[in-house]
């Protein structure tokens, strides 16, 4: 068992600014850093935690903006900073991943002890299993979560494909992104994979929801290392010729020099658009775990006790007279009394108070753009 768990790599990807939490979630302490439920744990240390049975602690990797490295490190205090990949630019979730996909194939050669020499990348012992997932996702069904990790890796260490995890959809839900999942049947649950769609309207994803077809794309992915590095060969060869030129410098005293001048001339782009798009084998392994994006307040609300009226409270102390629907987050010790108040987002954070419909939640983000153009960095 251990030999098997020493070929499992975990990739975290925790550099994102959560925009549509503002304004909870702020550039200098994003929403993956927040403890939103009041357990005492951030969003990225439960994802770290969730993730310690299956893969150890030394093959996590996490991938951050380089601002928030000192607080993963207060966070998470048994990892090592060398496991802490620091972006100098947002780019995107693909060259976020080819550089830890560098970094995974600089260990496993160190591992194997064939540094300096030329690895026989068919030789098993050059291989890895490799997780990549988001920082700031909720997993209600933590058990059946690590389950269904174990399922898809000891598919993808069999077989030469990508694999991605789709939800069963419970609503036409316009926030997320859709797998179409082929009828051939691969194994329980495991499915080819027959399109990829963007977010769709809410009548397109009515349609989705209907035909049984759909699954939500989780953003969670699992493949070996030889397969995802001759996939980037392939599809991204911009972004896979920049680390494969500076990949004498991973791991030594030229790294960061070499990743601060290069990063940044990498193409912005996601990993979904530049390789699980265009890929030949690509598979979906169905689940249900009780999970979410936790993307927007709507999200949380969904997933938040409520009292009688369907009213949520997060951290604060609240009382509602005629109102119902709400979702109401206030610094802890606050007080909010709502009288006559619909269906409405009200947050209050430091020097920032957020009154918003449910129904336009999607709008904060164009409102947090529109804030930073009139007054800079002020209330980001």
């Amino acid at each position: 068992m251990e030999n098997t768990c020493n070929k499992n790599y975990c990739v975290i990807m925790a550099g994102g600014i959560g925009s549509r939490f503002w304004p909870f979630s702020r550039n200098n302490r994003p929403k993956q850093f927040l403890d939103f439920f009041g357990t005492g744990h951030s969003l990225i240390q439960m994802t770290v935690d969730r993730f310690r049975p299956i893969v150890p602690i030394e093959n996590m990797l996490i991938v951050t903006n380089v601002a928030y490295k000192q607080m993963i490190l207060e966070q998470i205090p048994d990892m090592n900073p060398k496991q802490i990949l620091c972006e100098p630019a947002r780019r995107n979730t693909a060259p976020c991943i080819a550089y830890a996909v560098a970094h995974i194939k600089h260990l496993v050669k160190k591992r194997a002890g064939k540094q300096g020499e030329v690895a026989d990348w068919e030789d098993d012992s050059m291989n890895a299993n490799i997780i990549v997932a988001p920082s700031d996702h909720l997993i209600l069904q933590e058990q059946k979560f690590q389950e269904t990790i174990r399922t898809g890796l000891d598919f993808i260490s069999k077989n030469d494909t990508l694999l991605t995890l789709g939800m069963t959809p419970t609503r036409p839900e316009t926030g997320y992104g859709y797998i179409q999942k082929s009828s051939n049947t691969v194994a329980k649950d495991l499915y080819e994979v027959k399109t990829f769609t963007e977010k769709p309207n809410l009548e397109l994803a009515q349609v989705f929801l209907k035909t049984g077809e759909f699954l939500w794309n989780s953003g969670i992915f699992l493949w070996n290392l030889r397969t995802i590095r001759r996939e980037m060969r392939e599809h991204l060869p911009e972004v896979a010729q920049k680390f494969l030129a500076g990949e004498h410098t991973i791991g030594t005293p030229e790294e960061e020099a070499y990743i601060a001048e290069m990063f940044p001339t990498c193409p912005n782009i996601s990993i979904d658009y530049g390789i699980m798009e265009k890929a030949d084998s690509v598979h979906v392994l169905q689940a249900d775990f009780g999970w979410s994006d936790l993307g927007t307040w709507g999200s949380l609300y969904d997933l938040s006790q409520k009292d009688e009226k369907q009213n949520a409270t997060f951290k604060c102390d609240a009382m509602y007279y005629d109102s119902e629907g709400n979702a109401v987050a206030l610094p802890e010790g606050h007080l909010a009394v709502l009288r006559g108040v619909k269906n409405m987002i009200v947050v209050e954070s430091n020097n920032v108070l957020l009154i918003c419909p449910r129904s336009e939640e999607q709008q904060i983000r164009q409102i947090v753009m529109d804030v930073e153009v009139k007054h800079q960095d002020k209330y980001i």
